[in-house]
């Protein structure tokens, strides 16, 4: 029998839903709880990373935040996988942009997550593991996405280790294969999903540009990505009608 709370996560699996969405920033936690759900109460403030369970549209959903990086991500995606019963997690995010056909503000979703972190060698595996996201998520968010008039690309995004990087070609290397933009979670929250048989996505919004040097504020990219969250919570809707 596992113990609760977790060194992380101060609840018991009742208190999440089936279906987590999950920011970076504590704050779009609380923004997404107070602004869409209904009853929304606190489940987890650990380290003040902000986890809250509602009801969206009638159905429950749970918005935790996940922290920066890759190492973060990977404990709170973890513990939510394999101690407390989540069977979806989708990251919604900020994301820079590296194709000059994206735009500020428009939405990426993340079919695939390159990377440049170690975060994959744990499994001992004989060659590289391809990162990629749960189909029938990816599917739903694209359905909803139309839905809501976004404007989304879908493809190959990078997940790194590094926000700052001392070589300023590296964008280049990756542009060059069709990436479409960078963030830093997704690649680990993926391979998270897939150890434990679970689904993971990554729906980010463009903050900023690498190319032309356009950028959002953090007020701006916690309270204006809202396009990003709606589509988010109507997958983990959908989700929930056909289990």
């Amino acid at each position: 029998m596992k113990n609760y709370p977790t060194p992380h996560i101060n609840a018991v699996p009742s208190d999440f839903a089936k279906t987590v969405l999950m920011p970076g920033d504590p704050l779009r936690s609380e923004f997404v709880a107070k602004n869409f759900l209904t009853d929304a109460h606190l489940v987890n403030n650990v380290r003040s990373i902000q986890g809250y369970t509602g009801k969206y549209k009638g159905v429950s959903v749970s918005v935790m935040a996940s922290g920066m990086g890759m190492p973060s991500i990977g404990i709170y995606s973890y513990e939510l996988y394999n101690f407390f019963d989540v069977s979806n997690i989708i990251r919604i995010g900020s994301a820079g942009a590296m194709s000059e056909n994206i735009h500020i503000r428009e939405i990426v979703i993340g079919m695939g997550a390159c990377t440049d972190s170690n975060f994959a060698n744990q499994y001992s595996l004989p060659g590289m593991f391809a990162p990629t996201a749960d189909y029938t998520l990816l599917k739903t968010a694209i359905d909803n996405a139309e839905k809501n008039g976004a404007v989304y690309h879908v493809g190959n995004i990078l997940s790194t280790d590094r926000f700052y990087n001392d070589d300023p070609s590296v964008t280049d290397a990756w542009r060059k294969m069709g990436v479409l933009a960078v963030e830093m979670e997704a690649a680990a929250l993926y391979m998270n999903a897939a150890r434990a048989g679970k689904r993971a996505l990554a729906v980010c919004t463009v903050s900023d540009h690498l190319l032309t040097g356009e950028a959002t504020t953090s007020d701006e990219r916690r309270t204006t990505f809202v396009q990003m969250m709606e589509i988010a919570l109507d997958t983990a809707v959908d989700m929930e009608k056909c289990k």
